[in-house]
């Protein structure tokens, strides 16, 4: 029998060889993950504003030994725990201080939730309560497989799952950890949740008790109100809430895991710096951020509709017609159903708890909806491969789906044409859109949409699984041809000039030199100069002060980071001006007296 031969039977029998479909399973997620996440991961610069800061703190804590409180450009940084730090710090000691080593916990924690789906479609993604009850036949061991090859990849092939994967601050690794321990909380309620022992609850449950404290170690309360909230209405739409939460999944001993993990640097912290913690973290970064606007980031109520849309796209078409199906309005039936079917409810109460609980909340960012998107890829799996192992004519909600499927991507090629006219004015890339209109970039995207959607509508009529692997396809040829190279585009116009400068400084700063940026912030600069930066508002007042205050010190020079726009502006009176660098929009100087 011929390689090819042997492949072939291998495809049309799979759920026969369990081992070789679980290699060839692992092989295809690492090769998926590792373009999706780590491909390029340090190729282009840390982006301001925030990756740097989150970068600089880790990067403070491993150079003074201080794990405790976080520290950005000389100031307390209590945003966020601890936990992305230390990772980062971790990263650093293996691949150096750098971008890479900055973005590591975010790849990993989102090729962690890639297995995961997996693992957890792979044990429960029946498509029907019937396939539940024979779990072994090899129809529903096919279904099982398709399922979690669906999600795994819907789970790295989609847009925001990728950006977010691609940054080194803390919302990749909070969704590692917040949606593995639902995960691994429902994969012990559909297993039956038997207990160890009188004291230990099922392994899986203990994993998501550890998992939710390292939720709230990345992001704070949030990381274990939202998922309990989440698990306490799934117990009471199937009327298990007694049952699990009061008894097999051991309350008493999980809050003992909780507490062991999370506690400790929150007493440590509070202890060292007292009031001021408190009223930074929980107050301003909590409390403030759900009831009031924080930094601007207001939005109307509508905001996260085209947020998923866009963010969790091909696949968001497939959404509604995979909630729908579930008659979630007859609780009655899942009731009676075997724990082991409800994997579809619990993440359709997991998708709906976290768009209304963000949605509530004041403050709005794209960021906060990323925990439901594994909830997302759990639902469109289970509906795709449903509808792809089931030989009867498909709904006609999937019907409609797919066709919308095809017009969004018709859509995305027209848009594609007219991005360059979409991109506005950033003063840190003031020729962004000429350069990204000169690259032919929009015209790729234009060209993979449009062929994408030719693609799809035929196997809209032709084939139920080419849908999934057409849209697959088309994401891959997306990340690799287009967004891959334009985050490289966006950093040679953006960071590039700001790496030069900091280059610079390292090279020809005098002994107890100060460096000035006025005008303007960029964290990335203290990152790469590893010092800190005196950052002065755009304020002629306060500017002079800061001038002045300067050159009345020991030292009678102080290097000065301007955009070239403003130069003339500042009130540098008759100083001596030495022109160290020009980049533009930058210019570095030396002011003298």
């Amino acid at each position: 029998m011929s390689p090819l031969d042997s492949v072939r039977r291998w495809y049309h029998s799979y759920e026969k060889f369990p081992k070789t479909t679980g290699i060839i399973s692992a092989i295809a997620l690492g090769l998926l993950g590792g373009l999706a996440f780590f491909w390029h991961l340090g190729a282009v610069g840390l982006v301001d504003e925030t990756e740097p800061m989150f970068a600089d703190a880790a990067r403070r804590m491993l150079a003074t030994g201080d794990w405790i409180t976080p520290y950005y450009n000389d100031a307390t940084r209590f945003d966020k725990p601890p936990l992305v730090y230390w990772l980062m710090a971790i990263a650093y000691k293996i691949v150096g201080v750098n971008a890479w080593g900055a973005r590591l916990p975010s790849a990993f924690a989102a090729l962690g939730l890639m297995v995961l789906v997996f693992v957890v479609l792979r044990q429960f993604g029946f498509g029907t309560a019937a396939a539940a009850q024979n779990p072994e036949a090899p129809n529903t061991q096919r279904k099982l497989w398709l399922a979690a090859w669906i999600g795994s990849s819907l789970i790295a092939l989609n847009l925001q799952t990728i950006v977010w994967a691609r940054q080194g601050v803390s919302d990749m690794l909070l969704n590692g950890c917040f949606s593995g321990g639902l995960i691994c909380f429902f994969y012990g309620y559909g297993s039956g949740g038997q207990p160890i022992n009188r004291w230990l609850p099922n392994g899986w449950y203990m994993a998501a008790y550890a998992l939710f404290a390292c939720a709230v170690l990345t992001k704070g309360p949030v990381g274990i109100v939202v998922p309990g909230l989440v698990i306490m209405l799934f117990l009471l739409y199937v009327g298990k809430f007694r049952e699990v939460l009061l008894g097999e999944a051991k309350p008493l001993t999980g809050a003992l895991i909780f507490t062991a993990i999370a506690l400790p640097w929150f007493v440590l912290v509070t202890l060292r710096n007292g009031q001021a913690y408190i009223d930074s973290f929980f107050g301003y970064h909590n409390f403030d951020r759900f009831t009031g606007v924080v930094n601007g980031h207001d939005a109307p109520w509508y905001f996260y509709f085209p947020v998923v849309l866009v963010g969790f796209l091909p696949w968001s078409v497939y959404l509604p017609a995979a909630i729908a199906r579930l008659k979630l309005h007859r609780p009655a039936r899942w009731r009676q159903e075997a724990r082991s079917t409800h994997l579809a409810v619990f993440a359709s109460i997991w998708f709906g708890v976290i768009f209304g609980f963000f949605t509530i909340a004041v403050t709005k960012l794209p960021s906060y909806t990323i925990p439901l998107l594994p909830a997302a890829a759990i639902l469109v799996a289970l509906f795709l491969s449903h509808v792809i192992e089931t030989p009867r004519q498909p709904s006609t909600g999937f019907r409609w789906s797919a066709i919308a499927n095809v017009g969004l991507l018709l859509i995305l090629s027209g848009f594609m044409i007219y991005s360059p006219q979409v991109i506005g004015y950033d003063p840190a890339a003031p020729d962004l859109a000429t350069t990204y209109a000169q690259s032919n970039l929009a015209w790729w995207g234009c060209g993979i949409w449009l062929l994408g959607a030719v693609v799809l509508a035929v196997c809209v009529w032709r084939s139920r699984l080419g849908i999934w692997l057409a849209n697959g396809a088309i994401m891959v040829a997306f990340i690799v041809l287009v967004l891959l190279p334009a985050s490289t585009l966006l950093d040679q116009a953006r960071q590039a000039s700001l790496r030069e400068i900091a280059d610079t400084i390292t090279a020809q700063q005098r002994p107890d030199e100060t460096v000035m940026m006025v005008g303007f912030e960029k964290p990335s600069l203290v990152f790469y100069t590893g010092q800190d930066i005196l950052f002065i508002d755009d304020d002629k007042e306060e500017e002079l002060a800061a001038i002045d205050s300067t050159l009345t010190q020991a030292n009678s020079s102080f290097l000065l980071v301007v955009r070239t726009s403003t130069r003339p502006e500042l009130p540098l009176g008759d100083k001596t001006l030495d022109l160290l660098l020009e980049r533009s929009p930058y210019e570095l100087l030396r002011v003298q007296k």
